[in-house]
């Protein structure tokens, strides 16, 4: 079997440079000798051992992707689109930084430190995580950590987040600009310091600055799945006073469409509607769904690269990085002020 001594031997370099350019650890090593090693290793399908590697240097290289849920209500995490989305971002850069992704729903405080315990995580990534026990305990782990979409109020963690109330702003802006004046404003649970709350904000912001008074019969909440969409699609279709729907996801968007068409109400002819994420979804919906954009690819790669410095020792600039969100316009609005 082939071993760091070996290959460095026939490289003429140091075990050390070896195992450097292995790891991805090649700012001291020239491109050529870098180039030369990697041949090596694939000419010789040299695979490293990643549990004795672990042992000497107390890493694993292991990253966790943990989901916080309430028991009772975790539904699939994986499943859904834009965790998906974001995991594909996190694991690609993983895989080019040298580390392994763990994917985990812990359902409390004493089911993380049960797996913190039993695994040798060198980190974890949390998405959508509140302000609550769950996070003080988590803040008294010996692990570095970032948040995803988190509006935690601690400077010193790491946050990578969307400009949410202007997303909202800018949805709600969209449908008063054609128009619309009575506009639903349909999401999840509304949880103070979470995401939703702050594309509330934005959609209140948007009706103040036009003097449309907001109306508390106006906002529905529940669950973000196909099913509860097309359930509030099928309430939605009863209202003669409304013309428009802002959906905090193009998930509950895609929903409401469905439940509209199926009460024999068509959009943008009788109600319009706008969604938030940009998933492929919004591009299958009848007609396709005009909808703010964010990078959900980019905001798992990021969460790695600012976790990696963390891990790595380096200095962090910014704890808080919030990425920017466009409006692409599809079909799903219509313009009656025309």
């Amino acid at each position: 079997m082939t071993t760091l001594k070996d290959i460095a031997k026939e490289a003429n370099v140091s075990v050390t440079t070896v195992s450097n350019v292995i790891h991805g650890n090649h700012k001291r090593v020239a491109d050529e000798t870098v180039e030369k090693i990697k041949m090596i290793i694939e000419r010789v399908n040299y695979v490293p051992n990643m549990t004795a590697r672990s042992l000497v240097n107390k890493s694993s290289k292991i990253i966790g992707v943990i989901n916080h849920v309430v028991p009772g209500k975790g539904g699939n995490f994986i499943a859904d689109p834009f965790n998906s989305l974001v995991i594909d971002g996190i694991e690609e850069k993983l895989r080019e930084s040298g580390y392994f992704l763990m994917v985990r729903v812990v359902y409390s405080e004493d089911d993380l430190f049960l797996l913190l315990h039993n695994w040798n995580i060198d980190g974890l990534i949390l998405i959508g995580l509140f302000q609550d026990e769950f996070f003080e305990r988590l803040m008294k782990a010996a692990v570095p950590f970032v948040l995803i979409d988190s509006y935690v109020d601690n400077h010193q963690v790491l946050n990578i987040g969307l400009e949410d109330c202007k997303g909202g702003y800018m949805a709600t802006k969209y449908l008063i600009d054609r128009g619309h004046r009575n506009i639903i404003f349909a999401s999840p649970v509304i949880k103070r310091n979470g995401v939703v709350e702050e594309r509330f904000k934005g959609y209140n912001l948007a009706l103040k600055e036009a003097s449309i008074p907001f109306e508390d019969k106006n906002v529905y909440q529940q669950e973000i799945t196909i099913e509860e969409g097309i359930k509030l699609g099928h309430k939605l279709s009863l209202r003669t006073d409304v013309s428009a729907i802002f959906a905090t996801a193009d998930i509950l968007a895609a929903g409401i469409i469905s439940g509209l068409n199926e009460q024999g109400k068509r959009v943008p002819d009788d109600f319009s509607i706008i969604g938030f994420d940009d998933l492929y979804i919004s591009s299958l919906t009848a007609p396709r769904l005009t909808t703010v954009h964010q990078d959900i690819l980019e905001k798992g790669r990021v969460a790695v690269e600012s976790l990696i410095s963390v891990i790595e020792g380096e200095t962090i600039e910014d704890y808080n990085v919030i990425l920017p969100v466009t409006l692409v316009e599809r079909h799903s609005v219509k313009n009656i002020k025309e």
